[in-house]
């Protein structure tokens, strides 16, 4: 008995420390299970914040805006909040047209708010950190953003246009198409304006968005563009040459331009007539008479080589002192004398006579002159002479016959 005691105690410390590793084990399984738990329990929580760019890059100055999903697995009310944010710096929540501090989240509910951060005009450039806090009861989760203050970051605005020069004649009306480019990262609302070149008095100049003919200003998105419309009509009198044409856009302290030119082809427009606009006029037969012709440029290019003719009725004569004109310039005039001979043998009456002045581009144009013409003195003296004869004869006749 004795033996099997001994035997007993010399196997305890084994025993005891069998036990130890079972009672160790047992505490590293419950420990794992208890981590297990506590894993399972923080997914079951199912809260969750995101967004599709958690890091963005913000002009000194600036605001930049973080579009936020709020995802839960439970219906649920969320409190939203930044608890960490750069001194000097404004974050503000947005949701729905409010300023929120909570939303509703749940199972097909992902409620988008926006973050809206302001960065004021002296923050130095580097990388500096926001968070933004979700909170349910026990459930939370935190989203950090990053957010690179450069003076790079502003991004620019620009115009630019496939056909920056028209030609066509004056008078006519000018169509461009310029392309405005917000290259910023927000939404920018433009004003717009459009000049002619200096002492462009009588120009008609229009910009405004494409197919709003009423609008003066254009609101273009963050990296999106705008087609405007620049409408030139200048002067039916304006002279042939090349015109620029300024077109601005303007937002804030964003400013973008473009130069367009207006090339104004000359115009050729002949005009004839008389220094007193009549058309009539009296004449001898057989007796020249001068008529007085003027031919006027009013158009915008020089008019070359202008031939004048005449027409009338057979046996007239019809000369000009100045059968061409070698030049008249835009808005000018000359003076031409016709001279006028009608035949010797017309009776009296009204005659039709044509004049025609003509270009060496072919541009025409003609008047027509009503012409009284009296029967010549010369002829008058003969019938007056015939009368008188006549009259000595009868005499003579009723001397030598009377008395009989």
């Amino acid at each position: 008995m004795q033996r099997d005691t001994s035997t007993r105690r010399a196997g305890r410390p084994w025993a005891r420390s069998a036990r130890l590793a079972r009672l160790t084990m047992a505490a590293l399984v419950a420990l794992l299970a208890g981590g297990g738990l506590a894993g399972a329990v923080s997914a079951d929580q199912g809260l969750a914040l995101s967004t599709p760019f958690p890091a963005v890059a913000v002009e000194p100055g600036k605001s930049v805006s973080f579009d936020l999903v709020v995802s839960s697995t439970n219906q649920r009310r969320v409190n939203l909040s930044v608890p960490q944010v750069p001194t000097g710096w404004t974050a503000t929540l947005r949701g729905g047209g409010f300023v929120v501090d909570a939303v509703e989240a749940g199972p097909g509910t992902k409620p988008a708010v926006t973050l809206s951060v302001d960065v004021p005009k002296d923050a130095a450039e580097g990388t500096v950190r926001v968070v933004v806090r979700a909170v349910s009861g026990s459930a939370s989760d935190e989203l950090p953003l990053d957010l690179r203050v450069t003076s790079a970051a502003g991004g620019s605005v620009s115009m630019t246009t496939d056909n920056p020069a028209l030609r066509d004649n004056a008078g006519a009306t000018f169509p461009f198409t310029v392309q405005l480019k917000n290259d910023t990262p927000q939404e920018l609302t433009f004003s717009l304006n459009a000049e002619g070149p200096q002492g462009s008095a009588g120009w008609d100049i229009t910009a405004h968005p494409a197919g709003q003919n009423q609008a003066a200003s254009v609101v273009v998105g963050a990296g999106s563009s705008q087609n405007v419309d620049v409408s030139v009509k200048p002067p039916d009198d304006v002279a042939a040459g090349t015109y620029p044409v300024t077109v601005q856009a303007v937002s804030g302290d964003q400013t973008a331009s473009i130069d367009l030119q207006v090339e104004i082809v000359g115009q050729e427009k002949l005009q004839l007539t008389t220094p007193d606009q009549r058309l009539s006029t009296n004449a001898t037969a057989g007796a020249r008479k001068d008529v007085q012709l003027v031919v006027a440029n009013q158009g915008t290019a020089p008019l070359a080589n202008v031939a004048l003719s005449g027409t009338g009725p057979t046996g007239w004569d019809i000369a000009f002192d100045k059968a061409t004109i070698a030049e008249i310039p835009p808005q000018k005039t000359e003076t031409v004398t016709a001279h006028l001979t009608p035949s010797g043998s017309a009776i009296a009456g009204d005659y039709q006579v044509t004049f025609t002045a003509r270009t060496a581009d072919s541009v025409t144009q003609s008047i027509q002159m009503r012409v009284t013409v009296d029967t010549s003195l010369s002829w008058g003296l003969v019938g007056i002479g015939l009368i008188g004869l006549t009259v000595v004869g009868l005499g003579w006749v009723f001397q030598r016959y009377g008395r009989r």
